[in-house]
């Protein structure tokens, strides 16, 4: 009796422990088949857990991962979301294994979803064709044209899709989200905050594409997207954008290195945004930083700043 006590003891501690650690992952995965997620990966981190998930899209019709940071307050109650958008050739993974961002996360309690750049395996002719045109290039926009206009919705995707997503299958405010990005991220979160006046709680960026229209890059992806009416292009121009905002007062925050390769080259020009901004009263913090690059460890220096102003409005 005493074995079958001790054998019983032990399966409910067993019990209790996995139930401990489904409490903590938060999979509050729901029925709906529309939603349904597949979990790729989990880790601890920072007292909380870095996961990835794989499910189908209905805006891009493919299969997509995201990740997303659970903090250890995830477990008991609802957190604010800070969306981060990566820029060209990036995936979900670039973010999560490159910014250090958990730490911060953790510390405020804020849950950071990291969606990847594009569609993928949607069999395009000329999809894998350049770096930044195509897959991982899907610069944040509803695409017009053949033969992309089916799969290339990241617009719709991040703004729409993504957060009914995470508003339904985990413990996430949806009254407070926020939205970050680097390079064609930072272009994305921009737009994305701008041309949805209140959605977004904060906005940041590092490196941002700020004025595309203007740009190679820009140029290139929206010809190919949009398709040759610059009023549609200008629909999706932080500058231009920045320009006609009337909403609610929006706190942006801009780190860019002075040493970027892409800031000497024109295809970032935030000079541009800072003069459409100033115009409109829109409040700008840009920071100059000396000696940094375009790479994650220009991110990875400062991305606990960007997070405390996120939190700076999330947790009010």
């Amino acid at each position: 009796m005493n074995r079958l006590t001790k054998l019983f003891d032990k399966s409910q501690i067993v019990l209790r422990n996995i139930n401990s650690e489904l409490k903590c992952h938060s999979l509050y995965i729901t029925v709906n088949s529309a939603m349904a997620l597949t979990q790729v990966s989990s880790n601890k981190c920072c007292d909380g857990y870095q996961k990835v998930f794989e499910h189908d899209s209905s805006e891009l019709k493919c299969k997509m991962k995201f990740a997303i940071y659970l903090p250890p307050k995830a477990e008991s109650s609802k957190c604010p979301v800070l969306y981060w958008l990566s820029g060209l050739t990036c995936t979900e993974q670039n973010f999560i294994t490159k910014a250090g961002s958990q730490q911060a996360a953790s510390e405020h309690g804020i849950i950071i979803v990291a969606p990847d750049t594009s569609p993928r395996g949607c069999n395009i002719e000329g999809e894998d064709e350049s770096w930044d045109f195509g897959t991982g290039a899907g610069f944040y926009v509803n695409a017009t044209q053949e033969p992309w206009k089916t799969n290339y919705r990241m617009y719709s995707y991040v703004t729409e899709e993504l957060p009914r997503l995470i508003n339904s299958n985990f413990p996430a405010d949806p009254e407070k989200m926020s939205i970050s990005g680097h390079s064609m991220g930072g272009h994305g979160a921009l737009i994305c905050a701008l041309k949805n006046p209140g959605k977004y709680k904060s906005v940041s960026a590092f490196a941002p594409i700020c004025n595309p229209i203007q740009c190679a890059w820009g140029q290139k992806a929206f010809s190919g997207y949009l398709g040759p009416d610059k009023s549609i292009w200008e629909s999706y121009d932080a500058t231009v954008l920045a320009e006609s905002y009337s909403g609610p007062e929006l706190d942006i925050l801009i780190d860019q290195g002075r040493d970027d390769q892409f800031l000497s080259a024109s295809q970032l020009l935030p000079d541009n945004l800072i003069a459409a901004c100033s115009k409109k009263k829109i409040p700008v913090v840009f920071r100059l930083q000396q000696g940094y690059d375009h790479s994650y460890y220009f991110i990875f220096s400062f991305i606990n700043d960007h997070i405390k102003h996120h939190a700076k409005y999330l947790n009010a």
